[in-house]
């Protein structure tokens, strides 16, 4: 796949066949359209670009919207597009300017002039331009007026699959990190640092990695215990994460991320971590002092051991 983030740089491509959108999570929904594109491109004999933006529109238009949380990050979302096997994946600037483009300016300006554009896929419920004017209908017009052919992905198609991105944002919000793994085709994941905390798990036996997020917009599910997969730099390991106030320790703290590394004893601050859920244990609830939070863990601990079917 080869990497674009110039419209004025998009050239020697042959007869491009493009869809566009935010893409966030590249989840199997977005597949099918990526599918789909793939097959339209060999059918004319073209090459596949996906056509989207960074940083996300919301962003830009509601600057003080703090509610918005993506599932994937931009490095995250381009190594899925690779993965889904486009040819081309050209990433813009969203501007103010660029979202104040009418419908025909948007067509003519960016799509033909700009990319050459040889077809389009779109859902069927795309809209584009200016106050979001232009629909499958207008896009079919522009299409005969500008030498360009219109695939629409039946309605039928997506729902099929019954998944969007607010969707799946929402089952992470509760904890529901299952239904989003199939929604997603992937287990979830986030990415960060290994941070200093207080240092009170190793305490009672069960030392914790504290992780500071790399990008502030990335979702983290709903507070839990949360059986994980660890990647780190010496290797894949299992883990029981915690996301929550710690009610416990701290009565109604700050909320934290925080892993306990199964078959792991080293010093892990200041490296980078990705987690991946892979199921949810339990609730985050307060305990009657250390030794009952102690007892818990246990517990957990050996009900992720089952769920990855390893042995303690």
């Amino acid at each position: 796949m080869k990497i674009h983030t110039d419209i004025t740089d998009f050239y020697g491509v042959k007869r491009p066949v493009l869809t566009t959108g935010t893409f966030d999570g590249v989840h199997m929904g977005h597949r099918k359209i990526l599918q789909r594109l793939k097959e339209i491109a060999q059918r004319e004999e073209g090459e596949s670009v996906l056509f989207t933006f960074h940083p996300h529109p919301r962003m830009v238009l509601f600057p003080h919207d703090n509610d918005l949380k993506l599932l994937s990050t931009q490095k995250e979302r381009t190594a899925l597009l690779e993965e889904a096997g486009i040819d081309h994946l050209l990433v813009v600037p969203f501007t103010r300017t660029f979202s104040r483009m009418t419908a025909l300016e948007y067509v003519r300006n960016v799509l033909v002039d700009g990319l050459g554009l040889h077809a389009m896929v779109i859902g069927h419920d795309h809209r584009f331009g200016r106050n979001r004017e232009g629909d499958i209908h207008l896009l079919r017009q522009y299409g005969e007026a500008y030498d360009f052919k219109v695939e629409e992905i039946p309605a039928e198609e997506i729902d099929h699959v019954k998944v969007s991105s607010t969707k799946v944002r929402q089952a992470l919000q509760a904890g529901d990190v299952e239904h989003a793994r199939q929604w997603l085709g992937y287990e979830y994941p986030i990415t960060g640092l290994v941070v200093k905390g207080d240092q009170l798990g190793r305490t009672i036996g069960f030392p914790t990695a504290n992780i500071a997020l790399t990008d502030s917009y990335k979702l983290v599910p709903g507070d839990g215990v949360y059986a994980v997969r660890v990647s780190l730099r010496d290797g894949e390991f299992t883990g029981m994460l915690n996301i929550g106030k710690r009610p416990t320790v701290q009565g109604d703290g700050e909320r934290t991320v925080e892993v306990h590394v199964l078959g792991l004893d080293r010093d892990l601050y200041g490296e980078g971590i990705t987690v991946r859920f892979s199921q949810r244990v339990r609730d985050e609830r307060k305990f009657d002092g250390l030794d009952a939070l102690k007892e818990q863990l246990m517990k957990d601990r050996d009900r992720v051991l089952g769920i990855f079917g390893s042995k303690a």
